[in-house]
């Protein structure tokens, strides 16, 4: 098997195990956790239909992508709850560690693009960054 669709292949194969990362957040009308593959796809579905009422103009391929990878960090560093101070600070050191790992499985230019797209929606800076986040908080209340 070439090299370059080996490592895209097992990068599929190692995000799978986003399925079994489980929120706080129950399922509405039923009863169990979200988990974190149901809440990147619920996220992305939502940037993209409601891309009319963002405030300014955005690439919206990039806000949904961002929205796709935002949580594959949490298969090694888990999911850090909102309130767990103690979890909290060291939240952004297992998430590098396991961006580098994770991200590292791709071919390097996949690998270098997904690292910048994480990067980019942790600093908040750009129109795609501010709009995911936007569409992260409020899907928390869908």
């Amino acid at each position: 098997m070439d090299e370059r669709l080996k490592k895209q292949l097992d990068f599929c194969l190692e995000i799978d195990k986003e399925k079994n990362i489980f929120r706080q957040t129950s399922l509405s009308g039923h009863g169990r956790k979200e988990n974190d593959a149901e809440h990147a796809w619920h996220m992305s579905i939502m940037a993209y239909l409601l891309k009319e009422y963002a405030n300014e103009a955005v690439d919206i391929a990039r806000v949904m992508i961002m929205c796709l990878i935002h949580d594959i960090v949490e298969i090694d560093a888990g999911d850090t709850y909102a309130y767990d101070e103690e979890s909290l600070q060291t939240q952004k050191e297992r998430e590098d560690a396991a961006k580098q790992r994770i991200y590292s499985l791709l071919p390097e230019e996949q690998r270098d693009e997904m690292i910048a797209l994480f990067d980019e929606f942790e600093a908040y800076e750009t129109s795609e960054a501010n709009l995911r986040m936007r569409w992260t908080i409020f899907s928390h209340y869908c």
